[in-house]
């Protein structure tokens, strides 16, 4: 039953909705002190009445003078650039913090980094620094492209 009654509502809403809206005759009425009245119907006490149709196109109020446009456009274009800016610098933010985790999970020595010493100890090889340097290389170039995304904006 429920269904039934939201399904009929939801037809109705959109037979309203696709209807086509009705140009409605508009009345410009000038009452003989020279006040101008509008409305649906003429003032009977009018010295001058004329009516007239409102435009109900889709195409708004009016077009735009391309001064106008050209404005627009530079809003747009502007908008367009300080969300492109914005992305970048989210996206150079994300990069250093993955490059920051990458170095902070790589601290511990793999598999293979380590050599055993003739105390019985073992010390880090070569391999090891090797990828310590790669990883701060790679926090080092995503801090320099955040700073330069930044200075972007």
């Amino acid at each position: 039953m429920k269904v039934r009654c939201l399904l009929q509502s939801g037809l109705i809403m959109l037979a309203l909705v696709l209807q086509p809206a009705a140009a409605q005759i508009v009345y410009k009425s000038t009452l003989p002190d020279g006040r101008v009245v509008y409305g649906d119907k003429p003032d009977p006490a009018a010295v001058k009445v004329e009516s007239s149709t409102p435009d109900t196109s889709k195409q708004g109020i009016g077009g735009s003078t391309p001064r106008e446009a050209g404005a627009l456009r530079e809003v747009e274009n502007a908008r367009t650039g300080r969300e492109g800016a914005d992305e970048r610098v989210r996206a150079a933010q994300q990069s250093l913090q993955r490059a920051e985790d990458a170095r902070a999970a790589g601290k511990e020595p793999l598999p293979g980094e380590r050599i055993g010493t003739a105390g019985g100890g073992s010390r880090l090889n070569e391999s090891y620094e090797a990828r310590q340097r790669q990883l701060d290389a790679a926090v080092e170039k995503a801090r320099r492209d955040l700073e330069e995304a930044s200075a972007g904006k």
